[in-house]
């Protein structure tokens, strides 16, 4: 995969109309802030400034309004995150620890895909999202740890720990709203990738 193409298939934003994006720029908002389950459809286009028919014309249910919230939210960070990589080019798989920190979006609630699984049935739509969303990031992780040295699997064993690391420091950095498990994380990240 290049460093400029975002991953697609169960992770491509439809094309949206304005009011579309006014609607999805709102829920995004408010189901990051306060939850999925906590948010309706009457509060969202009071918000947005539309009626709930114009969100349904638009999305369908609230259900696909959710799979496309997280949809955009997998789109903004993966450009960002391929961005600081570009930036950091020396330490990549450690530039995806600074992408959360230091996200433009915010995520002191902690990472929106964990927080939206918690959530969201199997059946539901958005479940597809989220794990498409996290198998991008091993992958994207395997791909930047593996030119470093030795075999695919290796690789794809570092990847996954590294993974794991990053994971585990996401959800502290919502319960606790700082960063210091997240840096601790990301330490332990390099002592990993430095064993290969």
């Amino acid at each position: 995969m290049s460093t400029q193409q975002v991953p697609g298939g169960a992770l491509e934003v439809p094309p949206l109309t304005p009011g579309a994006r006014r609607i999805l720029e709102v829920a995004s908002q408010l189901f990051y802030r306060h939850g999925i389950h906590a948010v309706g459809v009457d509060t969202i286009a009071a918000e947005s400034g539309l009626t709930k028919r114009t969100l349904y014309d638009r999305f369908g249910s609230k259900e696909q309004l959710v799979a496309t919230y997280l949809r955009a939210r997998h789109q903004d960070w993966w450009r960002r995150m391929e961005l600081r990589l570009a930036q950091q080019p020396d330490r990549p798989a450690l530039a995806l620890f600074d992408s959360y920190a230091q996200d433009a979006q915010p995520s002191d609630r902690g990472c929106a895909f964990i927080n939206a699984a918690a959530e969201l049935p199997p059946e539901h739509p958005g479940r597809q999202v989220i794990q498409a969303h996290k198998r991008a990031v091993i992958d994207r992780l395997t791909e930047l740890i593996g030119p470093d040295g030795g075999s695919g699997a290796g690789a794809a064993a570092a990847a996954e720990e590294v993974f794991l690391l990053l994971e585990g420091a996401l959800v502290h950095r919502g319960i606790d709203g700082d960063d210091h498990l997240l840096e601790r994380a990301r330490e332990a990240a390099a002592r990993r990738i430095a064993r290969r």
